[in-house]
């Protein structure tokens, strides 16, 4: 663990000079064992005098006072300590085998407990140093005081021996309150020292000893008691997050962890960015008393780090209801945590909605991304149009900007401060190929790569796309990934536009020759045509706007203002965005690329009429140049002053009528392909039925 191998270490002088902890005692008896060459049974028989030469009752005295030592962990003359080399917490209580039968069964009975002290003050020894963490710190203090009382009750029992008042009856009698507890303690501590725990794991296996005993009321409590002692640190880091939003963890036992290589910037820049979800995460080992409320604490310091990183310092109200003692089955702590995250969600909310204006930021990118208010749009459309016609690779997106900012100045949106955030972009492939590069997007039967058709000569009308400039913390919100979506429904709509507005074209250049005889043309075949193309692409953007984008937007609007937390706005923004992308048939690959053909088709249609009409009749240059209400009102002046000066009718041209039955031919052939495509998604997608309705109605039509 990182933040384990960064804390301070244990002087080295600690470790090699034994006399500074318990277990001098046995290690210098031990070595002085082994450099003479004698093992410990030798040891003992050969400086001491046989124990079964004395009598029954001297044996006695000489056990007691042994296990009075046994007890505090110091070998005596008789009874010795049995170490496995390699495991430290691994040893065992041995007795002269040569001592009376009766006073060996009572001896053994009370080794136990020499164990088990043994075993907890060497744990409370090796738990004290750095490395450990916080909460096996904590541990073994409250060990060390609890082996206070215990070395206490050895005393007063040396004090009763001293007096001669002590049987080792009495003494086994002694020992039995304190016989339960050393050993639940000893049983927790060998779990503890097998599997290395540190942090909540300690907390989760004191709990855990503390439920399998409910039985013993004395040794039930005392756990309980472990339990509050050694989480007193750990709760100490828990009311700092949740108070201040900042993760003193100086060891890593905390259930929450920090990636510091996730940076709020990359909201804004990068498609996949985790720094929201991920910058700040819950770990295993939770401990079980808080499992039920990690996820709000981990939200309740989030909250409260995005308004540090705002600048702005704000702090949960600290009380003394508010601090976090303890924990037990009132649930105190749980109110706690309740009460710091409805602050801090309402704070953050606040912050942002008023200071930060995120609904007035929302509405901005409606009017200019959704076409909400379209005026800007038509005079760009006009002033740039000469620029968009050109190829993505040659557009100078310096000159788009400036032609935006001359439309956006001179029309309403000049009232919006927010427009200044707005930018030109141009991308480098298509619709279909960029909605095929974005994996997450819940694309239903996405079809290969290689049915993706690029145009022929895609120019900058199909490759355009504006752009938001959004700053923390909006970009919460408003993320990179949000905005992507943003601009291929604005690409989507922008295209059809275009289309709407070449077909207008087209509609007014046959308006302006109705009043010439065109018997014998193909011109009044070519109007019905232009008609139905109209009404296709009048009928999908009164869909596209009217029918999803203004009424998923009011509903998300009204989700906004009752939005209780930050996380809300969220979830309540992206299932707009995702709403918004599927009813825009952008999710929908197989009727997307049936739209765009049929888009194709009404732009090659609009490009090609002025070349057909005037293939199909006689118009002066004069005529031609002049607007088409001005033709038409000096067509039918000369008509009613000299017949003579009719336009003339050229003869019959079959290129044109074959051009025209072509188109139509196409058209008419992709709108009923489309028709029966969107019936069948309709009843997986109801919200196509109006659409499949027009369509079905337009076919029938023809």
């Amino acid at each position: 663990m990182d933040a384990t191998s960064s804390s301070p270490s244990t002087p080295r002088w600690n470790v090699e000079r034994p006399f500074l902890t318990g277990r001098f005692h046995q290690e210098t008896k031990s070595r002085h064992g082994e450099a003479k060459g004698f093992s410990m049974d030798s040891l003992n028989t050969g400086l001491e005098t046989a124990i079964a030469c004395y009598d029954t009752s001297v044996q006695e005295l000489i056990v007691i006072d042994d296990l009075l030592s046994a007890l505090v962990g110091i070998e005596g003359r008789y009874i010795s300590i049995k170490r496995i080399r390699g495991k430290e917490f691994d040893f065992t209580f041995q007795i002269d085998a040569s001592l009376d039968l009766v006073l060996q069964e009572l001896a053994k009975r009370i080794f136990p407990l020499c164990e088990s002290f043994l075993l907890i003050n060497q744990f409370v020894e090796s738990r004290s140093q750095f490395k450990n963490g916080l909460v096996n710190h904590a541990f073994a203090a409250a060990l060390r005081a609890f082996l206070l009382d215990y070395q206490a009750m050895v005393a007063q029992l040396e004090h009763q021996f001293r007096l001669g008042r002590l049987s080792i009856q009495g003494l086994w009698f002694y020992c039995q309150p304190m016989m339960g507890s050393m050993l639940a303690l000893s049983t927790v501590i060998h779990k503890a020292s097998a599997n290395n725990f540190m942090g909540s794991a300690v907390l989760n296996l004191l709990q855990s000893q503390a439920k399998a005993m409910a039985g013993d009321n004395a040794v039930r409590s005392l756990l309980e008691k472990m339990t509050q002692c050694a989480s007193s640190a750990y709760l100490g880091i828990l009311e700092r997050w949740i108070h201040e939003g900042v993760i003193d963890d100086p060891y890593g036992e905390f259930f929450i962890a920090e990636n510091k290589s996730l940076q709020k910037e990359s909201l804004t820049q990068d498609y996949d960015a985790k720094y929201w979800g991920q910058r700040y995460s819950l770990k295993d080992g939770i401990p079980s008393f808080l499992a039920n409320a990690a996820g709000t604490i981990l939200t309740t310091g989030k909250y409260l780090n995005v308004m540090r990183e705002c600048g702005h310092n704000v702090q949960v109200p600290a009380s003394e209801d508010s601090k976090f003692m303890s924990f037990g089955s009132n649930h105190h702590y749980l109110e706690c945590i309740k009460a710091a995250y409805e602050f801090s969600s309402t704070e953050l909310l606040n912050l942002i909605k008023e200071k930060y204006d995120l609904l007035g930021k929302l509405r901005s990118i409606k009017h200019y991304l959704l076409l909400d208010q379209g005026d800007f749009l038509v005079h760009f459309m006009d002033i740039a149009k000469d620029e968009l016609a050109k190829r993505p690779d040659e557009i100078s997106v310096e000159k788009l900007q400036s032609l935006l900012d001359i439309a956006l100045r001179s029309t309403a949106a000049a009232a919006d401060p927010l427009h200044e955030d707005l930018a030109c972009c141009v991308e480098r492939s298509s619709l279909l190929k960029t909605l095929g590069t974005l994996k997450d997007l819940e694309i239903r039967s996405l079809a290969d790569g290689n049915d993706v058709e690029e145009p022929v000569s895609s120019s900058g009308l199909e490759t355009f796309s504006l752009s938001y400039k959004v700053r923390w913390p909006l970009s919460i919100v408003i993320s990179r990934k949000a905005l992507t979506k943003y601009e291929l429904i604005f690409r989507f709509l922008f295209h059809c536009k275009h289309v709407n507005r070449q077909l207008c074209g087209a509609w007014q250049l046959h308006q302006g020759v109705r009043a010439i005889n065109m018997r014998g043309t193909a011109i009044p075949r070519s109007s019905l045509l232009c008609r139905s193309m109209l009404k296709f692409i009048n009928s999908l953007l009164h869909y596209l706007t009217f029918e999803v984008l203004e009424p998923n937007w009011h509903v998300m609007h009204n989700r906004l203002q009752t939005a209780k937390s930050i996380d809300e706005v969220i979830q309540f923004h992206d299932f707009f965005l995702n709403k918004c992308m599927r009813e825009c048939l952008l999710l929908l690959p197989e009727l997307l690329k049936k739209v765009e053909r049929l888009k194709s088709l009404c732009l090659q249609y609009a490009s090609a009429t002025q070349r057909l009409i005037s293939s199909s009749i006689d118009i002066p240059k004069s005529e031609a140049s002049s607007n088409c209400s001005l033709g038409l009102e000096k067509s039918k002046q000369g008509k009613s002053r000299n017949p003579s000066r009719v336009l003339k009718l050229p003869i019959s041209n079959s290129t044109v009528t074959d051009s025209i039955l072509k188109f139509e031919k196409d058209f008419n052939g992709e709108l009923h392909s489309l028709g029966p495509i969107l019936s069948n998604s309709a009843q997986a997608e109801p919200h196509l039925t109006h659409l499949a309705q027009w369509i079905l109605g337009a076919g029938n039509e023809q």
